[in-house]
């Protein structure tokens, strides 16, 4: 039997208050529960910015996953009224990892923060805060919980992403509060929402989505898709 893919997993460090000052690193079960069901072996990476180069070369891919806001400087902007929590320490390692990575040619995968971050890096930019986009008229931070859907998204024709879905159109979960604004010259359009925010990207060796594919994939077989493509892609 060949070996799986190893997949490295970005994490999230949130605060602990029990005065002996640990942080710890994590992230939802679900993503990698979404990365065995396409046959790959997932691992989480602690937030060292030392070492993304060294994990970078062990990694078959890597996965961004979700979190909280990419600071605003890293998009040439300064923080506008509704922005969230960031984390430099977060953005650092990540931005040491992605680069690391696509000089060594390994396949990316981005789930909504990992959208904005790529598409950042690749040198596009954010809408910090999408209440304040008039054309933004779609429920993007929807109530209800996974595995609920909210609203539609449509595939670029001919982009890998409606290959493996085989539809055009599905529905898909929504749960953001900014969203990609100019889009990186590298990368492509692959999907959008019905009020036209760019909800998917793809590139060389790349795709990435604003929904999140791993809380409904078991639930909603038409969303398995988004995990098929990114095996492709390995």
């Amino acid at each position: 039997m060949s070996a799986r893919p190893l997949i490295g997993l970005t994490t999230s460090q949130p605060s602990e208050d029990s005065g002996l000052g640990r942080l710890f690193n994590g992230t939802s079960r679900r993503y990698m529960e979404g990365l065995e069901a396409v046959e790959t072996l997932p691992v989480l990476l602690p937030n060292l910015p030392e070492l993304a180069e060294s994990y970078a070369r062990q990694l078959d891919a890597v996965l961004f996953t979700g979190g909280v806001d990419v600071h605003p400087r890293h998009f040439g902007q300064h923080p506008r009224r509704g922005l969230g929590t960031v984390d430099e320490g977060r953005d650092a390692f990540e931005i040491a990892l992605y680069r690391a990575a696509r000089q060594l040619g390994k396949p990316t995968f981005g789930i909504c923060r990992g959208v904005q971050l790529l598409n950042v890096l690749e040198g596009g930019t954010l809408h910090q805060h999408l209440p304040d986009v008039p054309e933004a008229w779609v429920d993007h931070a929807q109530q209800a919980s996974p595995p609920a859907v909210g609203h539609e998204v449509q595939f670029t024709p001919g982009s890998l992403l409606a290959e493996c879905h085989g539809v055009q159109k599905v529905f898909v979960n929504s749960y953001h509060h900014q969203a990609l604004d100019r889009l990186a010259p590298t990368l492509r359009c692959a999907a959008v929402a019905p009020d036209g925010i760019v909800e998917a990207l793809e590139g060389e060796g790349l795709i990435a989505v604003q929904w999140h594919p791993e809380l409904t994939f078991a639930a909603h077989p038409d969303t398995q898709g988004t995990f098929r493509a990114f095996r492709r892609l390995l």
